[in-house]
């Protein structure tokens, strides 16, 4: 495992453009504590950070739900990793000079094992650092309670970087991948749209379309917005009623697991038909 990562970080460690993009997907996690920053539009304006966003545990939903929006950019370092075997010919050089086809689709999945973990792991520091600052409730059992969230944040990475992977040995080139996700990704909903339209309830079709890859890795964490207890009490006064089930679900865990397995095997099954 780790003779498979070396020789996946030492290509990227030569690769100026995924340099880069990791550097700012990392610049932009930190970037949460910004949030801080940020007034909500009462009065002379209230700092977010006082509503309660950077509470424990709340804040490690908060936190990987904001930072799972910012998973593209590691994409994108995961498809032009793909594309870059193609386009330099590394991938044929790597079997020449013994790597087998299963160690080569290995060498990708441990990479996007290890991102996800750095990730994971950037995304727990910095959440630890900004609720001992600003949380209210600083007691041990409550800081380390919901760290669920983390696992499915880490889940959810794995997942969208093997559908990347796949993509990116599927068509081979990184825009055309990037763009087949994008076009995978509003065709759940059409299908969704058909489903509900046609032939069966939309709350069926909704149900059908969490089966789907990207839908149910972001089901994996639901929105926070609406469980803050001031948006809470701001409903209950106009008479709206919000609460819902805000926790991780096993059952979306498995469910993303079977998608990730699925391209991965995909993944080496496509690589192993092909003439390269």
């Amino acid at each position: 495992m780790l003779r498979l990562l070396n020789i996946e970080f030492h290509k990227l460690k030569h690769n100026r453009a995924s340099k880069v993009l990791t550097v700012i997907y990392f610049g932009l996690l930190t970037s949460i504590t910004l949030i801080a920053m940020i007034k909500f539009p009462f009065g002379d304006g209230v700092p977010l950070a006082e509503i309660g966003i950077f509470n424990f545990p709340y804040i490690w939903h908060f936190n990987t739900y904001v930072a799972g929006i910012l998973k593209f950019f590691l994409l994108v370092v995961i498809v032009s990793m793909m594309s870059n075997e193609y386009s330099h010919k590394t991938l044929k050089q790597n079997l020449i000079d013994g790597l087998s086809k299963k160690e080569f689709i290995l060498s990708k999945f441990y990479t996007v094992i290890a991102f996800a973990a750095i990730s994971t792991v950037f995304v727990f520091i910095v959440s630890l650092i900004l609720g001992l600052i600003y949380s209210d409730y600083n007691e041990f059992n409550i800081i380390f309670s919901e760290l669920e969230y983390l696992v499915a944040f880490f889940i959810k990475l794995i997942g969208f970087f093997s559908f990347g992977l796949f993509m990116g040995i599927l068509v081979k080139r990184s825009a055309f991948a990037i763009g087949g996700i994008v076009v995978w990704y509003l065709t759940e909903w059409i299908i969704h749209a058909i489903l509900g339209w046609r032939f069966v309830s939309w709350d069926l079709a909704q149900k059908i379309k969490n089966f789907l890859p990207l839908e149910s890795m972001q089901n994996l964490i639901k929105e926070p917005g609406t469980r803050l207890s001031a948006v809470q009490n701001l409903a209950k006064q106009i008479g709206k009623d919000l609460s819902k089930d805000y926790s991780v679900d096993f059952t979306e865990i498995l469910i993303v697991l079977v998608w990730t397995f699925i391209f991965i095997y995909l993944s080496y099954r496509l690589l192993q038909r092909r003439d390269l």
